[in-house]
């Protein structure tokens, strides 16, 4: 590991007029001139080639509990070597780690076969599956999530992705064989929304998400701040939508606390317990998260009401759950497990 400014050439982009390239990574579709960057920071025209300058630059990393993506259903109890990196495509007014999306923090080069070597070491130590690119965008650090993501499968391990979901749909279906679960981060259910917060589009995260349920576990995050997202229609059409694809989709729904640009109060924890309600009329699994204690972070069978797995913070308790099935009723349940795995 060490230091680096290297710049990488960067995949799905096209040449533009005047020396200038338009890169098709996300929706955004940045024309860039020469010398200039996209809107992301670390995509950069130079003399009308594309290039990424955050490459194997490692801002932040950790062996982190899976459920601290969260994914309450992917491996629970496991823990995964987490890699971020810096720059976003979206610049959301709340940005909880607005520090290395937004600002120039100080990196680490770790190459991906240094990567997938840490993580097969520490997977022969602990229950550590894999690799994780999360903390800040990993869709702006897609060449490098993709060597990673390609070495880590060749090992045995596995890839999982927090992400805003707001990728163009060409890198998005190149990329997701190699992944092997998600949390998406629905920010909101209007557009509104996304163009006055977080300076984007709520169409693209949605295709994001109908693509990806298709191809790998996914689970969704849903940070709710007191007046601007929190309404009742506005979570009714967001459960209904994750409804329609499929009722056993775990639901987050997490707590905005003051940061970045946003100094609104503390999501109220009378909204978070009605979001709750008003999904568990529809979902089979919905959390709460950024809460004190451990209320709505337990999994309980849907058809039995068996406790299967309890949680407090990013510690659990495996208890009803027998192997992918309820322990009382032995109905199926929708959680990756080691295979033959009895807990």
């Amino acid at each position: 590991m060490g230091e680096t400014n290297q710049l990488y050439p960067a995949r799905h982009y096209e040449a533009a007029e005047e020396g200038a390239v338009r890169c098709l990574l996300c929706p955004r579709r940045c024309v860039i001139k020469p010398g200039k960057a996209g809107v992301c920071r670390v995509r950069l025209n130079v003399e009308g080639r594309l290039f990424t300058a955050n490459y194997a630059q490692v801002t932040s990393y950790a062996m982190d509990p899976m459920e601290k993506k969260p994914l309450y259903h992917f491996y629970p109890g496991s823990y995964i070597f987490s890699l971020g990196t810096l720059g976003c495509n979206l610049h959301c007014q709340f940005c909880q780690n607005w520090t290395i999306a937004h600002g120039n923090p100080p990196a680490l080069e770790i190459a991906p076969e240094e990567a997938v070597a840490v993580a097969r070491q520490e997977a022969e130590r602990c229950f550590c599956v894999g690799i994780a690119y999360t903390y800040s965008e990993p869709v702006v650090w897609y060449e490098y999530v993709m060597e990673t993501a390609r070495l880590a499968r060749e090992a045995g391990l596995k890839n999982v992705l927090v992400t805003n979901g707001f990728i163009s749909e060409a890198p998005l279906r190149e990329l997701l064989p190699l992944v092997d679960a998600m949390n998406i981060d629905v920010k909101a259910f209007t557009s509104r929304f996304y163009r006055q917060w977080c300076k984007g589009e709520l169409e693209p995260v949605i295709r994001t998400v109908e693509i990806a349920c298709r191809e790998c576990h996914v689970e969704l995050t849903n940070l709710l701040i007191p007046g601007l997202n929190d309404g009742e229609d506005e979570v009714k059409e967001l459960v209904n939508w994750v409804a329609g694809l499929s009722p056993d989709i775990p639901l987050h729904f997490s707590r905005y606390f003051p940061r970045y640009k946003m100094n609104l109060p503390p999501t109220p924890l009378a909204t978070l317990e009605r979001a709750y309600r008003l999904a568990r009329e529809r979902l089979n699994y919905v959390y709460l998260g950024n809460v004190a204690d451990d209320r709505g972070s337990s999994t309980c069978c849907p058809r039995c009401g068996e406790l299967l797995i309890k949680r407090w913070g990013y510690e659990i308790e495996i208890a009803g759950l027998k192997g992918d099935r309820c322990g009382n009723c032995g109905n199926k349940i929708p959680v990756v497990v080691k295979k033959g795995e009895e807990y």
